[in-house]
């Protein structure tokens, strides 16, 4: 498993440069099998391309605030192992608002990626826990 996250953020949650960003996924990319965890859709076009498969988690705005503060207020002060050393949880406002802006400002990026760099992908569209659940069940991944 990819965790984009870890590969993404800098100790101290500092930003990568967006040409070094690319280079990296394209490398983790080109790795014959993959799964990837994570959004980011300047990279859309590069992973999209590449993959065979997209699970998309389409969670309602409250499910996905209530995961995220559900995260930050259990991990709080601790770095995830799906991220770099040096970025432990926070309680972040702009990150908040992030996931409470998706459905309106990044969704549209995901179906317009879809049609642009995905229309051989096998999609699975999962928009509850339930679903993810019975997607997981037959894999013995729950």
């Amino acid at each position: 498993m990819i965790h984009l996250d870890f590969h993404y953020w800098r100790p101290g949650w500092q930003l990568p440069a967006s040409t070094d960003w690319r280079e990296q996924v394209i490398a983790l990319a080109a790795t014959p099998e993959w799964i990837m965890d994570g959004n980011y859709s300047n990279t859309y076009d590069i992973r999209m391309r590449r993959a065979d498969t997209l699970i998309w988690l389409d969670y309602a705005r409250w499910v996905c605030l209530r995961h995220v503060l559900l995260r930050t207020f259990t991990g709080y002060g601790r770095t995830r192992p799906d991220l770099p050393e040096s970025c432990p949880e926070r309680f972040d406002i702009p990150f908040l608002r992030y996931v409470w802006n998706f459905p309106q400002k990044h969704r549209p990026r995901i179906v317009d990626a879809i049609e642009r760099f995905g229309a051989h992908l096998r999609i699975a569209r999962l928009q509850s826990d339930r679903d993810a659940h019975e997607f997981l069940a037959p894999l013995g991944a729950d």
